[in-house]
């Protein structure tokens, strides 16, 4: 099946996906607020840019989607049916950038914590999984 709109208009869809402030970041900010910490938001001087800065506990937190972060078993990081090998190419980019910060950031010394975004579905066990960065 091909898809249902023309490449102007794909392009402009395309264009509105944001990298910040976006709901399920929030919605962990809001978490965040209400369970008393305090951060600091995509601070350019970590690798990565990190979605969530909290100084006080050295710790980064990346909110990822689960289509384009690729999460690990869930329903949500399928492949397009469509330009399977540029999805796959763009995917898999993605992912050794998401390492490579990754890693780049625990060497120097930082804790670094990912909130998938199908993790904002249950917010007991998202609350328990961000009280456990207090310890």
């Amino acid at each position: 099946m091909t898809d249902g709109i023309g490449p102007s208009h794909r392009s402009w869809n395309m264009g509105r996906i944001r990298g910040k402030d976006t709901k399920p970041e929030i919605a962990v900010r809001s978490l965040l607020h209400r369970m008393g910490f305090r951060f600091r938001l995509h601070r350019r001087d970590l690798p990565g840019t990190p979605d969530i800065v909290l100084p006080k506990f050295r710790t980064v937190i990346f909110v990822n989607g689960c289509f384009w972060h690729r999460h690990p078993g869930c329903k949500f990081a399928y492949t397009p049916k469509t330009r399977t090998e540029f999805w796959k190419k763009k995917f898999k980019g993605t992912t050794q950038r998401d390492a490579n910060n990754r890693k780049l950031l625990t060497d120097s010394g930082w804790k670094v914590e990912t909130i998938w975004e199908c993790e904002l579905r249950d917010v007991e066990k998202l609350t328990k999984k961000i009280e456990k960065i207090r310890l």
